[in-house]
């Protein structure tokens, strides 16, 4: 591409219209780099006829559709700022994000149309409010709005960005709001530039997305993907033996992926497992959660050394990643940092020796604040200007970081720290668990002791057996402060598909009436 000095999809639908830019798994419909291109121009001039204008708020909110990439481009060309929306929000959450974000325009798709019709957000005007695929009273049919709008770019684009909302497993969202960019409209910042090449993404690239396209990860990267030339395979729902499947098909390159997606492949039959060809598959990406040892150790056994690891949050705020061979050598850690300086502090904002845990703040990476939130980004801030996402952990001699645990989800029992995460992955790694969390619940004695809630693989065992063998499986391994004192079975725990675990709402079934509650 050296010879295209703007990087977005229209370069590549000059230069191979027909290629695929996105591919649909179950429905297969193909979305060409020259239809994503007068389909995200369409989206432009609409939202400039409905009145939009740079730093305006356009969301969406659709399940994993065709269109989804090519809007969010669309937006993003437009020089907006895009809010995407999980599909598996109440109608009342739906409405806080639109108003809080002060979107101007919603595009929602007939499959969402029970909530959607329900929705009464100040901010979005009627006349701004469209629906894919069917329309109902209060929504525009944006198939035809799109289709009337020409295919050639508005005259100002610029760059935009997202402004996605936290997932809320510690309080209520919050807005992430970036700066706009500020660089002329094709040219990526060059962070985008040096994530791209550290995986080797390209025109060449095949790329598998088995997450929900309204999360951080998977959406931006699917931008970026695109934008660099690359194709994305996008799973409408994940299915694990459908993934590899889908890495035989189309001849996968790179994907990305949660813990929670790892353990399900990892559950199939071995037959199963080997039925598949992934000689395609060069590059694995995992983040979003703490991924157990066992469980990765696994993955890079099955896969190869494709394994590639992040640690970052929807704020942009740092990057740190590792690869297979680095990560066999520190089981556990989540790599060194490629964007900003780690600094480790304590509560006293010190900064602490080698191996020893605190908070994780980045020094000078991008600048974020969270909207309408001055107090919640100014608990984000060091005094010294760096900035954190909350987690605790540490740095080796060598820089490489290892998580230990969120901040918020530290159990403090008679006075003592205790980091649920290292328990869970050893639960998780335990053949007869599917997943598992430990929590800090009410100790009269010692304000909190240690819970595990553990989803069974078979709920047919959970009983008392099962229970001890659980307790007895963890004091073999750790310190007996760090082990559960008692263990509740659950159908399935409160798991976002992002891999992400609503901790509060599981803490709120044991904290009613008692003070302790995250925030």
């Amino acid at each position: 591409m050296d010879d295209y000095a703007q990087l977005h999809p229209g370069a590549f639908a000059a230069r191979t219209p027909d290629r695929p830019a996105v591919i649909m798994a179950n429905g297969g419909r193909v979305i060409s780099f020259s239809e994503y291109e007068a389909l995200s121009n369409q989206c432009a001039h609409l939202l400039r006829q409905l009145g939009l204008v740079r730093g305006d708020r356009l969301a969406i909110f659709m399940e994993n559709h065709p269109l989804y990439l090519p809007l969010t481009w669309g937006g993003m060309r437009a020089g907006l700022r895009v809010t995407a929306i999980a599909t598996h929000l109440s109608a009342a959450e739906i409405d806080y994000i639109l108003d809080d974000s002060a979107a101007r325009a919603l595009f929602t798709s007939a499959a969402k149309a029970n909530i959607a019709g329900t929705l009464v957000a100040a901010t979005v005007a009627p006349a701004a409010r469209f629906m894919l695929d069917g329309s109902i009273a209060g929504f525009g049919d944006l198939d035809q709005a799109l289709a009337a709008q020409p295919i050639t770019p508005i005259a100002n684009q610029s760059e935009g960005v997202e402004m996605l909302y936290s997932s809320g497993t510690t309080g209520r969202p919050k807005g992430v709001k970036k700066v706009l960019p500020e660089l002329p409209f094709g040219e990526p910042a060059n962070w985008h530039r040096e994530m791209m090449a550290l995986y080797g993404v390209d025109e060449n690239a095949i790329y598998l997305s088995p997450a929900p396209l309204y999360h951080a990860a998977p959406l931006m990267f699917n931008i970026r993907n695109n934008r660099f030339g690359g194709t994305s395979v996008i799973m409408e729902k994940f299915d694990a033996e459908q993934a590899l499947a889908l890495i035989e098909k189309y001849k996968i390159t790179h994907s990305q992926w949660v813990p929670t997606h790892f353990i399900r492949m990892l559950r199939l039959a071995a037959e199963i497992r080997g039925k598949y060809d992934l000689s395609s598959h060069k590059v694995a990406v995992h983040a979003a959660a703490p991924c157990p040892i066992d469980v990765k150790r696994q993955m890079i056994e099955w896969w190869g050394p494709i394994i590639r690891e992040y640690y970052a949050g929807s704020e942009g705020n740092g990057y740190v990643a590792i690869d297979s061979h680095h990560w066999l050598q520190r089981p556990g850690s989540v790599g060194k940092a490629l964007i900003g300086t780690l600094r480790i502090c304590d509560e006293d904002g010190a900064e602490v020796p080698t191996g020893t845990p605190g908070t994780v703040y980045f020094e000078g990476g991008p600048v974020f604040d969270y909207h309408n939130d001055p107090e919640k980004t100014a608990q984000s801030r060091h005094p010294k200007g760096w900035s954190t996402l909350g987690d605790v952990g540490y740095v080796d001699a060598d820089g490489y970081l290892f998580l230990t645990d969120r901040r918020a989800f530290t159990i403090i029992s008679g006075g003592v720290n205790i980091y649920p995460q290292e328990c869970e992955n050893l639960l998780t790694g335990h053949p007869r668990v599917m997943d598992a969390a430990v929590i800090g619940v009410p100790n009269a004695e010692f304000g909190e002791e240690v819970k595990a809630v553990v989803q069974p693989v078979d709920m047919g065992d959970a009983n008392a057996d099962l229970e001890a063998e659980l307790m007895a499986y963890c004091r073999q391994h750790l310190s007996h402060v760090k082990c559960p004192r008692t263990i509740d079975f659950v159908e399935k725990l409160p798991r976002q598909e992002n891999g992400k675990l609503y901790k509060q709402k599981l803490r709120d079934t044991y904290w009613v009436g008692h003070a302790n509650q995250i925030v």
